[in-house]
């Protein structure tokens, strides 16, 4: 009887020590998932502010709490391309990339490429977002704007097309139309012509940038 009651003792004690453990680390948890939540809005309001320096130190701290933060890394790509520091922005995405190769930070790291005229490497990141997301007009709009570049105007033309046929709209159309009279290509872009003017527009519908940007917020 003696032993059983030491035996219930013991199992009282390593209960006991387990529930205080969790609720230790609960509230450990807890508390680092404030500091982040408040941490973000600190790098977010900083960014919107162009107060960069502050943004920064948020985000570094992020990164020290949680070393594996994609989100971080492509937030601060974002704030170092503002800036123009490429190298940086550069090394910031494809660590993005590499932990979580996600359609927008591979959008990025392509942008950023692009910017710098590594149109290669630009040509291989956009290649790699449109593979995980090949629906939005945009990324085809950038993927045909590096082909350009290194000359592969086939292949241009058709990132264009099928960004007229995801978005057909009077942006998407122009480009295309551009695309066809620069290259000499005077009966496709009269097709163009005239598809542009029987095109009608929803009103009130806001137009979408397309256009490669110098900087992905």
């Amino acid at each position: 009887m003696y032993e059983l009651l030491i035996v219930a003792g013991f199992a009282f004690l390593a209960y006991h020590n387990a529930k205080i453990h969790d609720d230790e680390f609960a509230e450990v948890s807890r508390k680092v998932g404030d500091r982040l939540g408040k941490l973000w809005d600190i790098a977010h309001q900083g960014m919107r502010e162009n107060r960069f320096l502050r943004a920064e130190k948020a985000l570094l701290t992020i990164l020290k709490i949680d070393e594996k933060n994609a989100a971080a890394y492509n937030r601060l790509g974002i704030l170092y391309a503002k800036q123009k520091e490429f190298r940086d922005a550069i090394d910031c995405f494809e660590i993005a990339s590499s932990i979580e190769a996600t359609p927008s930070s591979l959008h990025n790291l392509g942008l950023i490429y692009y910017e710098t005229e590594n149109y290669d490497k630009a040509a291989i990141a956009f290649e790699e977002a449109l593979r995980l997301e090949d629906g939005l007009a945009a990324r085809h709009v950038a993927y045909a704007k590096v082909q350009e570049k290194l000359g592969n105007y086939k292949m241009m033309f058709a990132q264009l097309e099928k960004a007229v046929e995801l978005e057909p709209n009077k942006e998407t159309y122009n480009l295309l139309y551009k695309a066809y009279k620069h290259q000499g290509m005077e009966a496709e872009a009269d097709i163009i012509a005239d598809q542009m003017k029987k095109l009608i527009v929803p009103a009130g519908r806001a137009k979408r940038i397309l256009r490669p940007r110098r900087v992905v917020v």
